[in-house]
């Protein structure tokens, strides 16, 4: 201020020693020095060495908190303005000044800015243009007739950061060491949500909405008992026919429910889209159907002829079963939109995306928005919509986990890279049971069903070798089918290693070894016991407690268990041996594959009398003593 206060008593005292030959004017401190101070207002002559000289100064209105520019002119200046006959120089002022904070803020809204002139009624007007780079405004004023340009920058919006957790999908505000609802740490991924509002179901919604089915009006509430009426049984699923497509049914609960959202998850090379291929040329076939029914398959990770080829060396030729590459979800259901298929496949969802969504495709926010897109085509068409899922290292679904949440079902296909043999397993499903297994086998021709599943587990014995010391038949379940299973054993005299188990529990090992010890009186406190289950299962269930200290006693006593004998039961601290579920199944299946003798808890003896075992002799035991008198010392 002291500056600026300076130089206009300079400049001012040359002016009234000789206004006339001093060229150098007041209005070049307006120009570039501004008050923005009401208290420090001072009024700068400008002149341009005539007569006609007007004053220009800068106010502060309160009432409105906008700084105005004001000019007066000589009376007969003024009214060749107002009549509009003046010079052009008469009504020319300055207009590239510094308005403060108030008013940029006025300018961003959008709001009239008023200035006035002294002695005149006019005011300045400006109508908002925006420029193409959308970063700032432009603003056109007009006064009387006069078109000026003034250029004030926007301010970019910011968009709102979020933290989410890829497990649980709980977000915050900020970032947190851990999930504060599922108390996991490193899950927290920064999410940026942008000005433009996702929107996939209102999206899906609109862009479907030509050939949805119409609704007859208002949706009330349905009596129950009128839900399905008319509706055929047979409608009620989509069946899938062949041992291949019985495999998957049993897992689905019965078949593909229509309408539905199935997403299928797997490590990769697992043989995710082999599975859906031939589970599309299966619909496709429509050999339930009297009437062809189209199936789309879509990929964004193969383009059109690779899927054919993979096809081909599958053998699949269905002829209404349609292929499309592309990524855009708008894309896809306009293009579908002709054909109504029965079924739409889309492989995967980490490369499908929407337009109106911010992020890249397989981000949080369009992995949620393009499956909750999908969600609604699903509900509003009846068309069942499978999605194929890639894996984190950790084994679950890449994504927010509340993506698992929106689908109707959630599969996981999976098999070792050693192993041909495959297992799809349910783990969420709305329309039947989670606790289904679906066995395969990988080949040239793609996925087929193995029927004897615990082929797959079981080697061929020979009673007559020494070296079969130690391995023991143990039953277990997974879902609804029974599985035998060998468990090996190894004790070692003297060994540096005390103990060492491979997919058993450590925890039900040393307990097994401590019941051997003191329950049935064998003296292996001095050898090294190593535990194997062939195959690389993971023994979970207590129903291999037996087989398990049955393959520990032939290694100790280095006698081999005879053919076609297998265990069921659990293990006591006392040595007794404990029922355990479905034991009628797990006989069944036993009896089935030509055991010969089954042991069993006594408990269970009385309650599978009446089951049909054929030729097997089931032999129930009270403890451990007496398995080992009805195994060890008899043929």
């Amino acid at each position: 201020m002291k500056a600026i206060r300076s130089i206009y008593y300079t400049h001012k005292h040359f002016l009234l020693l000789n206004p006339t030959r001093i060229p150098i004017s007041i209005s070049f401190l307006s120009r570039h020095f501004h008050l923005t101070n009401p208290r420090f207002a001072l009024n700068f002559p400008e002149t341009d060495g005539t007569d006609k000289t007007p004053r220009v100064w800068t106010v502060y209105e309160p009432l409105t908190g906008e700084l105005s520019i004001r000019s007066s002119k000589q009376k007969s200046t003024n009214q060749d303005v107002e009549s509009g006959s003046g010079d052009e120089e008469n009504a020319d002022f300055e207009t590239e000044r510094t308005y403060g904070k108030a008013k940029n803020a006025n300018w961003s809204n959008g709001t009239k800015i008023h200035k006035g002139f002294s002695g005149s009624n006019d005011r300045a007007r400006y109508s908002p243009k925006e420029n193409t780079d959308g970063m700032s405004r432009k603003k056109t004023f007009s006064v009387n007739g006069l078109g000026l340009d003034i250029v004030g920058n926007k301010k970019k919006g910011k968009g709102k950061v979020r933290w989410v957790c890829e497990d649980c999908g709980y977000s915050d505000g900020q970032w947190w060491g851990v999930c504060r609802s599922c108390d996991r740490s490193g899950t927290m991924k920064r999410f940026t949500e942008g000005e433009t509002k996702n929107r996939g179901l209102e999206f899906s919604e609109t862009v479907l909405r030509s050939w949805l089915p119409k609704d007859a009006g208002d949706v009330e509430p349905v009596r129950l008992m009128d839900v399905n009426c008319g509706i055929k049984k047979m409608d009620y699923r989509i069946p899938l026919l062949g041992p291949f497509g019985n495999e998957v049914a049993r897992v689905l609960g019965g078949g593909l429910v229509p309408g539905s959202l199935v997403l299928i998850g797997g490590d990769p090379g697992v043989g995710k889209s082999t599975l859906l291929l031939q589970m599309a040329a299966l619909i496709a076939e429509g050999q339930d159907s009297d009437e062809p029914a189209s199936v789309v398959y879509v990929s964004g990770e193969e383009s059109v002829e690779q899927i054919s080829s993979r096809a081909e060396r599958m053998k699949i030729g269905a002829n209404d079963l349609f292929l499309y590459s592309g990524t855009d979800i708008e894309d896809i259901l306009m293009k579908i939109q002709p054909l109504s298929p029965r079924a739409l496949i889309v492989d995967s969802i980490q490369t499908v995306y929407l337009k109106e969504v911010t992020g890249s495709a397989g981000g949080l926010s369009q992995v949620r928005e393009c499956t909750s897109a999908l969600l609604r085509f699903a509900k509003k068409t009846n068309i069942p919509v499978l999605l194929v899922g890639h894996v984190t290292k950790s084994g679950d679904i890449a994504g927010p986990r509340v993506l698992e949440h929106i689908v109707d079902a959630v599969l996981y296909l999976e098999g070792e890279k050693c192993s041909s043999h495959r297992l799809l397993r349910s783990v969420k499903n709305r329309f039947g049971s989670t606790d289904e297994l679906g066995v395969f086998e990988m080949s040239q021709l793609g996925l087929q069903a193995v029927s004897n599943p615990s082929e797959m587990f079981l080697s061929d014995q020979n009673s007559d070798s020494e070296f079969l010391a130690g391995l023991a038949v143990a039953v277990i379940m997974d879902g609804s089918r029974a599985f035998l299973i060998e468990i090996q054993a190894l004790c070692v005299s003297s060994s540096t290693v005390s103990r060492h188990v491979n997919g058993i529990q450590a925890s039900r090992a040393d307990m097994i070894i401590s019941v051997l010890a003191k329950q049935a009186g064998l003296k292996i406190q001095e050898n090294a016991v190593f535990l194997n289950v062939v195959s690389g299962v993971s023994l979970t269930e207590t129903a291999g407690d037996l087989a398990i200290a049955a393959s520990i006693c032939s290694s100790f006593l280095e006698f081999p268990i005879p053919n076609g004998v297998a265990f069921i039961g659990e293990i006591g601290l006392g040595g007794e041996l404990r029922m355990v579920p479905r034991m009628d199944k797990r006989v069944s299946t036993v009896a089935k594959l030509g055991y010969k003798k089954c042991i069993v808890p006594m408990s269970a003896e009385k309650s599978l009398a009446t089951l049909d075992c054929g030729e097997m002799e089931i032999i129930g035991c009270k403890d451990l003593k007496e398995v080992i008198n009805n195994v060890f010392t008899k043929h």
